[in-house]
């Protein structure tokens, strides 16, 4: 996944403008996705849209389970620590 796609995403499916730098979304997501071994798209859905992954048991009764938290806590450490990579 690139920081294209994702703000591609962002402005044609979610219909809003992107706030964070999505090219160092794109690496937190990526490196979440490979230390899980999970499809990127599906990651970064739970993160943007709260879609849940049956898969990886992220909701349980329309609630994040630790699991979900857990991820979703996972890509915003590792894109706080990338965006300081990058200079928008």
């Amino acid at each position: 996944m690139t920081g294209e796609q994702i703000e591609n995403y962002i402005r044609e499916e979610l219909n809003s403008e992107p706030r964070h730098n999505c090219i160092a979304l794109a690496e937190a997501i990526n490196h979440v996705s490979n230390e899980v071994e999970y499809d990127s798209f599906a990651l970064m859905q739970l993160l943007l849209e709260n879609k849940p992954i049956d898969a990886l048991h992220t909701h349980s009764y329309g609630f994040h389970t630790a699991n979900g938290r857990s991820l979703i806590e996972a890509i915003q450490n590792t894109y706080h620590k990338e965006v300081q990579f990058y200079i928008d």
